[in-house]
């Protein structure tokens, strides 16, 4: 007797399985074989939920940034509170940053998949912060789009070079937590209101 057929479990399995797979090999270097044996999946199945390997790595990456939106909401009035939620996230997710560095590296500027899309994503992050200077609760000296970028970038560098991390600021537990506390430093002052 076979089982019941579950197409939302499949998926999920799916994307576990891209996630890693594109978190290791990048676009071009991920193969649909590996993602469908660890998924337990039908290779064809992959292509007609997914369409082709492009478009999966897009999917995913946007599945992930969703999941991050909805587990660690943008909070423009508390920015060193988002930081941190930011920095716990990104250890416990690196895969993550990986994909970004992946999409930067095969893309570049141009030709992303779902463009508009991570634009929106990205411009409603931009929008919270533009609203918490306008009504002054944080300092407007750096543009909000700058600021999110810097901020972001902040957070997620150290996840996304650890070799850099290592050699710059050490690998040990109490290395992390001074990087920590220095870029909870750095959001604040990026941030502050003018003396």
């Amino acid at each position: 007797m076979t089982g019941t057929r579950d197409p939302e479990a499949t998926k999920a399995r799916i994307f576990a399985a891209a996630t890693a797979e594109f978190a290791a090999y990048g676009i071009a270097g991920a193969r649909i074989d590996r993602i469908a044996r660890e998924a337990r999946a039908n290779k064809q199945l992959i292509y007609a939920y997914f369409g082709n390997k492009s478009e999966l790595f897009a999917l995913v990456l946007e599945h992930r940034l969703i999941e991050l939106a909805a587990d660690i909401p943008v909070d423009a009035e508390d920015p060193g509170g988002w930081i941190d939620r930011l920095l716990d996230y990104h250890a416990a997710h690196p895969e993550l940053a990986r994909l970004m560095l992946w999409e930067g590296l095969e893309y570049g500027t141009s030709g992303i998949p779902r463009e508009k899309e991570r634009e929106a994503h990205y411009g409603r992050k931009v929008e919270a912060f533009a609203e918490a200077q306008r009504r002054g609760v944080i300092g407007s000296t750096i543009p909000a789009r700058d600021l999110v970028f810097l901020l972001i970038s902040l957070v997620v560098w150290p996840t996304a070079v650890p070799q850099m991390r290592r050699f710059l600021v050490g690998g040990a537990d109490d290395d992390t937590e001074r990087l920590r506390e220095s870029v909870r430093t750095a959001a604040r002052r990026l941030t502050s209101l003018p003396s």
